[in-house]
């Protein structure tokens, strides 16, 4: 019997699990990121103008409800607000919804938060006119549900922006180098529109290109890319001038401002469950 899409993407994600004994040897935990991070990006993002954006402001009412899950501090929502009315935040962090809720208040618009991981905070989540989720889905293994979820709490349309391949994926050639360890190819955007499409629904889709980040892609210096690399590799602090010399070779500007080279994203939008 042929594999569901749906199934498919579980089963690619759990390939990216850090085997068993690298992870035990790991002197912190390779999935924590840093707030300052998100609030760098957060910060960035309420000056730019993206496809994302762009779809999202066509579908939302003037003073009109965004929700933003997986909000961090705010990147997918706070270019919205002077079009919106009320801006609210779903996030399992209470630091990360803090900072979504100081930036969303900046705004002169009302801020909302909810804290909990989607779809179960989905029961205590208002609905919206335009839902966003930016970046979240390559940590969801049931697709599906998660998606139902959103497109119920949308009246207008849901917006999900996400990078065409895996988000580690630019680490592949880094676990190779220190660890031997080939990492997987699988899941990418075209796994999640035939995951979309398989639940009968017909997104819409651009595909576009994020300008090379710098300085280090959101980071406040370049030692902060290489100790958020060397716990995403699970190494020791004292890898570290191994890590720049390493990562160097993948910076658009290694000589300048260690800018991040561009990413390919993706953006797709669907009709809500309406009013």
């Amino acid at each position: 019997m042929q594999m569901t899409a749906a199934a498919r993407w579980e089963q690619a994600l759990a390939a990216w699990a850090i085997p068993p004994a690298i992870l035990a040897a790991a002197p912190e935990s390779p999935w924590t990121f840093p707030p300052a991070l998100f609030a760098a990006r957060a910060d960035a993002a309420r000056g730019q103008q993206t496809p994302s954006s762009e779809v999202a402001r066509a579908a939302l009412p003037a003073g009109g409800v965004v929700l933003d899950v997986g909000c961090g501090a705010g990147a997918a929502s706070l270019p919205l607000a002077a079009q919106a009315g009320t801006l609210i935040g779903v996030d399992p962090s209470a630091d990360l919804l803090a900072a979504f809720a100081e930036r969303a208040a900046a705004t002169g618009r009302t801020a909302q938060t909810v804290q909990g991981t989607w779809p179960a905070s989905a029961g205590q989540t208002p609905r919206a006119d335009v839902v966003v989720c930016h970046h979240v889905v390559y940590n969801v293994p049931d697709l599906p549900a998660f998606v139902q979820a959103l497109t119920a709490h949308a009246r207008g349309r849901v917006v999900l922006e996400l990078t065409a391949r895996h988000p580690l994926s630019d680490l592949n050639a880094l676990w190779l180098q220190f660890h031997g360890l080939v990492r997987p190819g699988e899941p990418t955007a075209d796994t999640v529109v035939a995951v979309l499409r398989e639940m009968g629904m017909a997104p819409e889709r651009r595909d576009w290109t994020t300008p090379a980040s710098g300085p280090a892609g959101g980071f406040a210096q370049p030692a902060d890319l290489v100790a958020w690399t060397r716990r995403r590799l699970c190494l020791p602090a004292s890898r570290d001038p191994e890590i720049a010399t390493a990562l160097a070779a993948h910076l658009a500007d290694p000589t300048g401002a260690w800018r991040l080279r561009p990413r390919a994203v993706v953006t797709l939008w669907w009709a809500g469950s309406g009013a």
